[in-house]
């Protein structure tokens, strides 16, 4: 069985998403311009299609479950695209939407 959750974020100008089933789950938050995930995502891919992506790593016993756990987590990766924007490795998914919004 598994369970998928969408729900409005940041005044509606994102979505949040979280899939889960037995044995495992991943969360996201996109927006206009790209998204905040957690590490099931691949860097890689977002460069390829020249998308803006950050993505933080939950832990097994910290995991990255709801798109609000990822607004306290830290991002440790970025595609060029993020990087471009002003995104770092090491700023908060918070600090990471207000940029993707074009907020800061």
């Amino acid at each position: 069985m598994h369970d998928v959750k969408t729900k409005p974020m940041a005044d509606g100008r994102a979505t949040g998403a979280s899939v889960k089933w037995d044995g495992g789950q991943f969360c996201f938050i996109a927006t206009d311009r790209g998204i905040l995930g957690c590490g099931i995502f691949n860097i890689g891919i977002l460069d390829e299609f020249d998308m803006a992506g950050a993505l933080a790593k939950g832990t097994p016993s910290l995991p990255l479950v709801e798109p609000e756990d990822l607004l306290s987590a830290r991002v440790s990766m970025v595609s060029v695209k993020a990087r471009e924007i002003g995104i770092t490795e090491g700023m908060t998914g918070e600090e990471v939407l207000e940029k993707l919004l074009g907020r800061k």
